[in-house]
C-alpha cells in the first residue's frame, strides 16, 4: 500500500499553491451534458408514478393523437371482501346419487391394497444402520460429544453397512417388463 501511495505522490503536480475550485469543476461537468437525447425508436415513453396503474400506451414511433381519448380506468379492482367472505370461501357441494344419470355407474371405490410384506430381521437392522448412523453423528454434533474414533466408526460404518446390505438384497426381477393392462374402464 505504501508503494502505491508513493507512486501517486510522484504523479501529482508540484504546484499546490493554486486552490482547487470544486464548485466550478461540477458546473463544468453539468454544462457538458447538454440536452437529453430522444428515446430510441420503438421504446415506450416513461409514465409518471400516478399513471402506473393505467393500461400501457403505445411506443414513441406513433404520431401523437390530437383528440383527447376518454380517461382510462385503472387496471385491477377496488372490491374488498370482509374476512372470511369472498371467492376463497366457496366449497364444492358433496356429490349425491341424484347427480348421476342412467349411464353413470357411481363413484369409483378402489380395492383395499394388499398388506405390506413382513420385513425380516436382516432388513430391519439394515434400515436401522442406514437411519441410525447419521442420527448418531447428528446427536454427537448437537450435544457437543467428543468425536472419538469409535463413535465416528460406528456412525459411518453402520450407514455404509446398512446401505450395502439393502443394495445386495435387492432382487433383480423386481421390475416387470409388462407394466400391466393399464387403466381398465
Amino acid at each position: 500500500m505504501a508503494e502505491h501511495d508513493s507512486d501517486r505522490e510522484d504523479r501529482e503536480p508540484d504546484d499546490k499553491s493554486v486552490p482547487f475550485d470544486e464548485a466550478a469543476a461540477w458546473a463544468a461537468i453539468v454544462a457538458g451534458y447538454g440536452e437529453e437525447p430522444p428515446d430510441p425508436p420503438g421504446a415506450k415513453p416513461a409514465k409518471p408514478v400516478e399513471d402506473l396503474a393505467l393500461p400501457a400506451s403505445g411506443t414513441n414511433d406513433e404520431e401523437p393523437q390530437e383528440e383527447k381519448p376518454a380517461p382510462a380506468k385503472p387496471l385491477g379492482s377496488s372490491i374488498s371482501f370482509a374476512p372470511g367472505v369472498g371467492p376463497r370461501d366457496y366449497t364444492v357441494p358433496e356429490p349425491s346419487d341424484d347427480d348421476f344419470d342412467e349411464d353413470d355407474e357411481g363413484h369409483f371405490v378402489p380395492p383395499e391394497p394388499p398388506p405390506l410384506p413382513a420385513a425380516d430381521t436382516t432388513a430391519k437392522f439394515a434400515w436401522l444402520g442406514v437411519i441410525g448412523g447419521p442420527v448418531l453423528l447428528l446427536l454427537a454434533v448437537l450435544f457437543g460429544w467428543d468425536m472419538t474414533w469409535w463413535l465416528t466408526t460406528l456412525g459411518i460404518g453402520s450407514f455404509l453397512g446398512g446401505f450395502a446390505t439393502l443394495v445386495m438384497r435387492m432382487k433383480p426381477d423386481d421390475e416387470d417388463d409388462d407394466p400391466g393392462r393399464g387403466a381398465v374402464v
